[in-house]
């Protein structure tokens, strides 16, 4: 899956947290989320020229997006038949390691409770 696909994909998918999302779905949305964060902001800081508009317009974008990113997130949690709700990991300090070990880990290969698998390999792009 290539970075517009995923975009797409997870903007489709805004709230589906039921479904399975492919490694490279999850890290090119992280992508894309970062990169519009940083461009609200420096659209905010090159308009009215502070730092408290940078991080104003940046928050922005990072609330318009919060929602798909926890889907995406489950749904990346799903593909390793894990319960997407072990995101919640991430309000510790010790969480995000595994955190980032099983976002970074290949999904299973096979059917699961959280649906079939999906070779985004053998799609054209």
């Amino acid at each position: 899956m290539n970075f517009g696909q995923s975009v797409t994909t997870c903007i489709v998918k805004y709230f589906n947290f039921k479904d399975r999302a492919s490694r490279s779905e999850f890290w090119w949305f992280q992508l894309f989320v970062m990169l519009v964060s940083l461009g609200f902001g420096l659209f905010g800081y090159l308009s009215f020229e502070t730092y408290e508009a940078f991080t104003s317009f940046s928050d922005l974008a990072t609330l318009i997006t919060v929602i798909p990113i926890i889907s995406v997130t489950a749904r990346r949690l799903h593909d390793i038949n894990k319960s997407g709700w072990q995101q919640l990991w991430i309000l510790t300090v010790i969480g995000i390691i595994p955190l980032i070990v099983w976002w970074a880990r290949d999904g299973s290969k096979e059917s699961n409770q959280y649906g079939d698998f999906i070779n985004f390999d053998d799609q054209t792009t």
